[in-house]
């Protein structure tokens, strides 16, 4: 039996997280969110959880009287991200929170040994190379959550990671595939938001619909496998059944299929090795019929293209482009921005990113700020 730490547990990932917690009596020691204290204080109560977290310290006083007279000790802000992520007795974290905010507590979990369940894209992104340096220097498994890095995780498994040729990236598309940008000028917030195949957040969501999410796959990917970007290729995919795929150096190609259900990525990782029921659905592919795969429209979706420059370029320009985006997306849920301009400012960003080489978390933060700072300063000119 293990026991977990769920962060960002009342978004769509931690919410699927716990009923898998729940199916198969998995003990939560902590939860975490943002500002739902509603939700957080039921799912402390129904886990018995010992801690619970809430980022937005405006909410402290509801959660407190939610959980009145229950025992679980409230804590709050990023300070207490990094308490959930430094406690005893746990066997692995899910961190499942949007955007930079979540690398502190991954650090700080890698350094008190604990496992990661990775959801936050953000983490590696950003932080690659102090994660994964952390996480050998600590003896610390990382288990990626994404359906996609989760499937070629599983499609490693005994095979020897020194005969890979490539990995197959498979994407959705999102809901704007075969769409140009003249038709892309004056999409709403609501079309950005109807993705064909997933229920995810909101950010998530937009940044699959400009196909960013892909590109902070693409990053992902490399840190996770050590692999190099010309390794990479990304396929779309729109009926989301294959995962993603990887090529051995016989030119064997190994496929995780399944329906689109981040139940299963989910409950992979929590429950590595063991493979055992689980409450997502049973794939048949005669229902699907076909399955189609496509080359993505560099072009247009202008996301994509910085992500694969901005590693390409390493050092802190990731960390800028991610930044930009998070920003970018921001302004575009608020209304201030169009859709088309999200990539515009994201690639803005990208070409006045300064360089610099990782040497501790501070980069990474000023990195993130300046990218930040580059996208507000253009948005209100």
């Amino acid at each position: 039996m293990k026991v977990i730490t769920v962060l960002g547990s009342t978004g769509s990932i931690g919410t699927q997280a716990l009923e898998i917690a729940k199916k198969h009596n998995i003990i939560v020691k902590a939860l975490a969110a943002n500002s739902n204290a509603k939700l957080l204080a039921e799912q402390a109560l129904s886990f018995s959880a010992e801690y619970v977290c809430i980022y937005d310290e405006s909410k402290k006083a509801e959660l407190e009287e939610y959980l009145h007279g229950s025992g679980t000790e409230i804590i709050t802000g990023a300070e207490g991200l990094k308490r959930i992520a430094s406690l005893d007795g746990v066997d692995i974290m899910l961190n499942s929170v949007v955007g930079m905010v979540g690398l502190i507590p991954t650090l700080t979990a890698i350094e008190k040994g604990t496992d990661i369940a990775l959801a936050n894209k953000e983490t590696l992104v950003a932080g690659g190379k102090l994660v994964i340096n952390a996480a050998k220097e600590n003896g610390v498994k990382i288990f990626p959550v994404d359906s996609e890095h989760s499937a070629i995780f599983q499609a490693l498994q005994g095979n020897d990671m020194n005969r890979i040729k490539s990995i197959i990236l498979t994407a959705s598309g999102g809901p704007f595939f075969g769409k140009t940008k003249r038709e892309l000028e004056n999409v709403t917030v609501k079309e950005a938001l109807a993705h064909p195949n997933w229920s995810m957040g909101n950010k998530i969501t937009i940044d699959s619909a400009t196909l960013m999410n892909k590109g902070l796959e693409f990053i992902e990917a490399m840190w996770l496998f050590d692999l190099k970007p010309e390794q990479i290729q990304i396929v779309i995919h729109r009926e989301s059944v294959v995962h993603s795929a990887v090529e051995f150096m016989d030119n064997s190609v190994i496929a995780q299929l399944g329906v689109p259900d981040m139940k299963i990525p989910i409950q992979y990782a929590l429950l590595y090795p063991h493979r055992i029921d689980s409450p997502a659905g049973r794939l048949s592919l005669t229902d699907y019929a076909k399955l189609s795969f496509m080359q993505p429209d560099y072009g247009t979706f202008d996301c994509l293209t910085a992500c694969i420059k901005a590693i390409k370029l390493g050092g802190t320009v990731p960390a800028a482009v991610n930044g930009a985006n998070e920003e970018a997306v921001a302004a575009f849920l608020s209304g201030k921005i169009k859709f088309l301009r999200i990539g515009e400012l994201v690639s803005e960003a990208l070409e006045s990113a300064q360089k610099k080489e990782i040497t501790c978390v501070e980069d990474i933060l000023q990195a993130d700020k300046a990218a930040r700072d580059c996208v507000r300063n253009r948005i209100s000119c």
